[in-house]
This record gives C-alpha cells, sequence and structure tokens, in this order.
C-alpha cells in the first residue's frame, strides 16, 4: 500500500491533487503546529496576469496548538471579500461557470475548525477531479506524537501497514531512503509538472498556484490529463 501525508492545506495547487492521485491511501496530517504564513490558511491566484492571495483568517491562539485545535474568523463578510476576489479574477475563465460554484459551496460550509473546513474542502476538490482515494486523518491514529519529522512519518506508514511512502519533491532533503528501508518501505517523491498557459492567456508563475487557477482555466472534467503530469522519482 502506497501512503502519502500531507498538511490540510488551503485549496492546494495541482501537485498535491497528484499525489493524492499516486497514492492507495492519502493521509491528512491535520495534528501537527500550525505554522502562520504557511498554505494552511491562504494560497494564491491570478488576477490580471500577477499572483495575488487569497486568505482566510484564523483566530489567534497560542503558537504551539495543532492545526486541528485552531479555527478560521467566522465572519460571512469576510468570506465574501474572499469570494468576490476570485470571482473578479477568473469571471471570464473558461471553466468559471463550473469551479465557482463549487468554490461557493466550500467557503459557504459553516465549520470554522480549521482542520475539518480544510479536509472537506480538499475532499470536494479531490471529488470534483474523480479521485477516488481514501482519507484518514493523522489524529485519529493512536500513535506516538512526540515524534516528529522523519520518525513520526515513518510511526504513521508502519502503523497503517505502509509498503511505500510518496513526498512531494520538495522536502527530497528531509528524508533517508536507508531509515525508510529499515521499516520495510519504499520511499518515492512526485516532481509535479504546472500546467502551462493557454494561447493567449496570461503567463503562470514559476511558483504553483492554487488548484483553484487550474480549475478555472480547464474545468474539472479536462483535469484528468493534468493529474498524470507529473513523475515519481526513487529517494
Amino acid at each position: 500500500m502506497i501512503v502519502a501525508i500531507m498538511q490540510p492545506y488551503f485549496f492546494p495547487y495541482i501537485g498535491y491533487f497528484q499525489l493524492i492521485s499516486a497514492s492507495d491511501l492519502f493521509v491528512l496530517h491535520d495534528d501537527v503546529q500550525y505554522i502562520k504564513g504557511g498554505w494552511i490558511n491562504r494560497n494564491r491566484i491570478l488576477r490580471d496576469g500577477k499572483p495575488v492571495w487569497i486568505t482566510l483568517p484564523v483566530r489567534s491562539a497560542p503558537h504551539d496548538l495543532p492545526i486541528n485545535k485552531r479555527f478560521y474568523v467566522s465572519d460571512p463578510e469576510t468570506r465574501g471579500r474572499l469570494l468576490r476576489r476570485i470571482e473578479a479574477a477568473y469571471r471570464s475563465a473558461p471553466g468559471f461557470g463550473e469551479t465557482y460554484p463549487l468554490v461557493k459551496e466550500i467557503m459557504d460550509l459553516a465549520e470554522t475548525n480549521v482542520a475539518l473546513f480544510n479536509a472537506h474542502l480538499i475532499r470536494r476538490v479531490a471529488a470534483c477531479l474523480r479521485l477516488r482515494v481514501p482519507f484518514l486523518s493523522a489524529s485519529s491514529l493512536a500513535k506516538n506524537n512526540r515524534l516528529t519529522g522523519e520518525e513520526r512519518v515513518i510511526e504513521i506508514c508502519r502503523q497503517l501497514g505502509a509498503t511505500g511512502y510518496i513526498n512531494p519533491i520538495g522536502g527530497k532533503d528531509l528524508y533517508r531512503a536507508e531509515r525508510f528501508s529499515r521499516e520495510g518501505i519504499e520511499l518515492r517523491f512526485l516532481e509535479p509538472q504546472v500546467l502551462a498557459a493557454r494561447d493567449g492567456a496570461a503567463p503562470i508563475p514559476p511558483r504553483p498556484l492554487s488548484i483553484i487557477d487550474d480549475l478555472m482555466r480547464e474545468g474539472g472534467k479536462e483535469m484528468e490529463a493534468a493529474l498524470r503530469q507529473y513523475r515519481i522519482i526513487g529517494a
């Protein structure tokens, strides 16, 4: 069984969903520390050819609280502003009619727990992309929560009976193949290919944008080929 483990990001980029596609079980790492300024409550879209942030504010709390103990600001006006920002950026995009209602449905969810809201978001987008991989929250496992980094990932994989673990290519320096191998787990990495801009469309910046951008430009039904635009490499 191939396992992938990622924090529950806010409308993550296509590589996140390629990782889901490449795994047999996807673990939402919801019980690690929330990092301010990361990808948990914000991402980027393209407006007038330039990347801009979309952010859902998180209530102030002790810095060491994990993601599943943090809460979004429950303010309809804040969510409304975010939706209007997305609408203004993509109202003329080919996939707007299909994608905007999905984004609005997600943003209208009454849930304020960051982990639960983001987990719902990821599942809904995955369903739109026709991904049928099962999800599991790391907090549901009776694991040793004192472990961190590589050892924590191995502990989760061991509990799930994983024979393989796939991580985004950006984490290649964080893990050692021989350490995973000692546990009978093959370590591999996923390297995504970002979608190219359509003819006449604004250029895509080097750093990936939110999946919202891909869906607006392509539509969910056209994304199957894009989800296969990656390669799996050894450690």
